[in-house]
């Protein structure tokens, strides 16, 4: 095989627009591109979620690796169904995949009574944050599939799955990293 990225600049992007997998170019701010972008941020912070887990002294953290770089791959692979138009790489197997671990994390939580807050200990958070770009990304998403109409619908149920995978899997994290979670209090004002 040979090099994939042989030159890094190209320059072909100075006067504003950006080629897609299949040739064409569209304007940097695309809703595509945007969509692209979210994704890409979205993987990078999972990358993060990662580092933040290998360093830490949680006992599963070869699992939460096994299973975070399996997402990674699969972002990757949405990133490449949007950068070519009408392009499918992903597969429904991540669904019932993101959809199994969800069940048999929440099998071990207690049954939240109130929101909880998007904080706890490192790892928690940066899960939390994650959640956060992950909705941003099926957002934009959604918005490139209402004009173009050719997002397939596994990509979109990535997106929605994962996010619920990475809130329980702050749940799950915070649990491991011996916290408790801050539960949402309704008149907090009333204790000021």
């Amino acid at each position: 095989m040979g090099h994939r990225l042989s030159k890094i600049y190209t320059r072909t992007g100075d006067s504003g627009t950006t080629g897609l997998g299949d040739g064409s170019r569209v304007a940097k701010d695309d809703l595509r591109i945007t969509a692209l972008g979210d994704v890409d941020e979205l993987n990078a912070i999972l990358g993060v979620l990662r580092a933040q887990i290998a360093s830490s002294t949680l006992q599963t953290k070869s699992a939460w690796d096994k299973n975070l770089s399996l997402i990674q791959h699969w972002l990757f692979d949405l990133g490449g169904e949007v950068c070519i138009p009408n392009y499918h790489l992903l597969q429904p197997v991540s669904i019932d995949f993101l959809e199994k671990e969800i069940d048999q994390m929440n099998e071990e939580l207690p049954m939240l009574k109130e929101f909880i807050l998007p904080s706890g200990s490192l790892t928690c958070s940066y899960a939390h944050q994650a959640r956060a770009v992950c909705r941003r990304a099926e957002r934009s998403l959604i918005a490139v599939q209402q004009r173009d109409q050719n997002i397939q619908t596994t990509a979109l149920q990535l997106l929605n799955r994962l996010s619920d995978w990475l809130f329980v899997a702050s749940r799950m994290l915070q649990r491991e990293s011996g916290g408790s979670e801050m539960l949402w209090q309704k008149n907090i004002n009333d204790t000021i």
